[in-house]
Parts: C-alpha cells; structure tokens; sequence
C-alpha cells in the first residue's frame, strides 16, 4: 500500500474549489484558499502541492459536480477519493458550515481514514446510467401528463367505459370527445399531445438503451440477468449502470445492505427491535427490484419467452434462474398466508431477488472496465 505525504481535503463547487492539506506526520490542517473549478486550475494546483518525492491523497464529497475531477486527478497520477457525505462524522452541536471549514474538516478525517468513498463508475458505465436515468425521468413525465389529462376528464364528466385505459381503443374513444367551448377542445388535445410526445420519447429511448446495450462489454452480465423472472433489459440495464462490477460485493448480504433493502434494527441490551427497510443506497435499484418481485406472484413456470432469454445464458446461469422462481414463488405464496401485507410480502421478495442477482454476478465473467 502506498504512503501518502499529504491528504488533501477539496469542497467542490461549481465555480470554486476549497483547498485544505494535512500532512501524513501529524499537526494542524493548512488552508490554502480557493481555486478556479477548471482543469488548468486543478493542473497547477497538483503541481504545487506535490514536491520531488511526495504522494498525495486527495477527497472530495460526492455531488452534483459529478466524477470529471476524479478522472483528472487519477490521470495526473494522484490518488483520488469521491466520500460519501451522509457517512462523513459530525459533531452534534457544529452548526457552522462554510467552504473553507469543508475543506479543513475533509482533510482531516481523510488523514484519520474516517470516511467512506464511494463507488466511481468508469465512461461507459456513466454513459449507460445516464441513459437509464432520462429513461425513468421521461416515465415520470409521462405520467404527470396522464394524471392531468384524466384529471382534465374527470372535472368534465368524460368517462371511458372500456376495460384499460392508454390503449389504441382508448385513444380513439378520445378521438371522439367534443367539449362545450372551443378553448376547452384545444386545451384537451394538448393533454392529448403531451402524452403522445412522451410516449414516443421513451420508445426512442428503449432503442437507444437496446443498440447500447448489445454493444456494451456488459452485454453478458445483461443476459445473464435477464434468465431471471421479472428482469427484463430494462431493469437488468439499470442494475448493471446503477450497480457496477457486482463481484466487488464478497456476500449476497452486502449487497442486500447496500441496496437498503434489509431491515432496519435498534436494539439494546436484551431489547430487540427491527423495522421497516434502510432505504439507503442506490433507490434507482431498489424501485426497479421491488418491480421484478411482483412478478413472483404467480407459480413459478418457464415460459417460452423467458426460455429463449435464458438459453443465451450459461447453464449455471439458468439454474440459478430456475432456483429463484421456485424459491420466490414459494415464498410469496407463504408470506401471503400468513397475512403479510403484500407490500411487506414484495419487499421481503426484492430483497432475496437481489440475492440471486448477486450470484448471477459471480456466475458470469465481468468485463474488464474502460474509460
């Protein structure tokens, strides 16, 4: 493991970065003012820090800035760290929060090793989350223009009589309506046309996340995900862009911890006392996890559809595919029983589905990363 001489603790905004340097053999942490949030600025303040001989070790909080001064710094040779901020120590009674005692207090604890760096995904993995992400962010809007429009209906006594809304006959049903003054008419068919363009925006993004997907050094971990039920290229794309290389997890229980999916508990002494789910970590993989899970309802069955996914897959693959259908399925069916809410029921599922998740992770060789 390599000796650093120097850790050095950066608040990172937009315009600005926060300097503070603690040295390896002890004493107090040095302020070394503001720089320019630009990579010439970044350059020469390496150099500067950095004398013949000397290692640097260099923190900063995950935000909204994103990875790019990470990719920087490791290409300058230096070691880089991106912290967690809701794992960083603070004391209880410190309600004064500048950017220089940011930086100060970064530097510090970097050189105590008190805080948690987080998981930085290389290019292409950031390329396939942001994909995902616009993906889930255009589902959103989709729905808000949905609501409105049947708000709109509904405050106008139009009531569909068929069976599922947003279907082609409920779109012609639409096509029929006329309302009393002409503004009215107008105002529908733009909640109309707002659901249409939102609808085939994310069509075009399914395409895009299929093309990359095929062409991703993922695409086997991909396949391999989707032998299971309920993963469909969608989900299992999220998990990999959300989640990453899933061997850098050495237990299925890891992995459940750090997805928030395990119980909560506050004990004391011979008190025991266990709660709903953490919800920390990643809440991207934990909604499309608790999706799959309801799939689990019904009796475990290999469709003929979910048999040509699976036969792209290894055979270690599909059997670990085939144990979680008959391990979930079961136990869905148990929980119920026993009169779990089926909210309660879907969470339990998720949480071992992402057990099998893991083992497909060890199962299938990961790719080797790229910048």
């Amino acid at each position: 493991m390599q000796e650093h001489s120097k850790f050095v603790g950066l608040d990172v905004h937009k315009e600005t970065i926060a300097v503070s340097v603690a040295e390896a053999k002890g004493g107090e942490v040095r302020y070394m003012g503001e720089v320019p949030n630009t990579p010439e600025a970044v350059a020469k303040l390496v150099q500067r820090l950095r004398k013949e001989g000397e290692s640097l070790s260099l923190c900063y909080e995950a935000g909204p800035c994103g990875y790019g001064l990470h990719r920087q710094l490791r290409e300058l040779g230096q070691d880089c760290q991106v912290v967690a901020p809701s794992l960083i120590p603070k004391k209880s009674g410190d309600r004064v929060k500048t950017d220089r005692r940011d930086s100060l207090s970064l530097a510090r604890l970097h050189r105590a090793g008190e805080l948690t760096p987080v998981w930085v995904p290389d290019g292409a993995q950031e390329a396939l989350r942001d994909l995902t992400r616009a993906r889930e962010d255009m589902k959103h809007l989709q729905r808000q223009a949905k609501q409105r429009l049947q708000a709109f209906l509904l405050r106008h006594g139009k009531r569909y009589g068929g069976k599922s809304n947003w279907t082609q006959a409920h779109f012609r049903w639409m096509e029929t309506l006329a309302f009393d003054h002409p503004v009215q008419q107008i105002v529908f068919q733009e909640y109309v046309d707002a659901v249409k363009v939102m609808t085939r925006r994310i069509e075009a993004l399914d395409e895009q996340i299929a093309h990359a997907a095929a062409e991703s050094v993922f695409c086997p971990v991909l396949e391999g995900l989707m032998a299971l039920r309920g993963v469909s290229l969608i989900t299992a794309t999220t998990l990999v862009a959300e989640i990453g290389d899933l061997k850098r997890f050495t237990t299925a229980p890891q992995l459940m911890a750090y997805l928030g999916v395990v119980p909560s508990e506050h004990s004391s002494g011979p008190s025991k006392s266990r709660g709903g789910i953490t919800k920390t970590g990643n809440g991207h993989v934990r909604r499309v996890l608790v999706e799959a899970a309801w799939t689990y309802h019904h009796p475990a069955r290999k469709s003929a559809f979910l048999e040509r996914r699976a036969e792209r897959t290894p055979e270690a693959v599909q059997d670990i595919a085939w144990k979680a259908q008959k391990r979930l399925c079961t136990r869905f069916r148990r929980l119920e029983a026993r009169g779990k809410l089926k909210v309660q029921v879907v969470t339990a599922i998720a949480r071992e589905l992402a057990g099998f998740v893991w083992a497909i992770g060890q199962a299938v060789p990961q790719p080797a990363a790229r910048a």
